[in-house]
């Protein structure tokens, strides 16, 4: 008999048992949700390689092509911070394979599905995120 695939709604309700968290449902719903945001960062990519390409024609008006420069550059930089999402969404699909995926880095206590849920990508817990977050301000101060 097939598994039925799990929705938001059945993780946001999960309450099982702690033994039982990313189970083989969860762990598929997690790779599937990670690999539709793997397909759009690249169509989102390819859709910029061809705006980018399609606009170089000469603009004589320097205002337009100013504007123009600005436009592209604000959208090379969304594209760089999508690069770095991609790398962290690939880096989690492997963290899924190992068995690693949705356990927190630093302390190896659940991430929690609800965290999961919002940042598919998250490698901390919210308690660890914190401590690493107070640490920072603490030296950047």
């Amino acid at each position: 008999m097939a598994k039925k695939k799990l929705t938001e709604k059945d993780i946001l309700a999960w309450n099982g048992p702690e033994e039982d968290y990313m189970n083989e449902a969860h762990l598929a719903f997690f790779k599937q949700k990670l690999l539709k945001l793997q397909e759009d960062i690249i169509n989102k990519a390819t859709g910029t390689a061809d705006y980018l390409q399609k606009d170089q024609e000469a603009t004589p008006d320097p205002a337009d092509r100013a504007t123009l420069e600005e436009e592209h550059s604000l959208e090379l930089r969304t594209r760089d911070r999508e690069r770095k999402l991609l790398n962290k969404v690939q880096a989690s699909l492997r963290q899924i394979e190992e068995g690693s995926y949705g356990y927190c880095a630093d302390t190896g206590e659940p991430i929690g599905l609800q965290r999961l849920l919002i940042r598919p990508t998250a490698t901390l817990s919210v308690e660890a995120q914190e401590r690493r977050e107070q640490m920072k301000k603490q030296f950047a101060d």
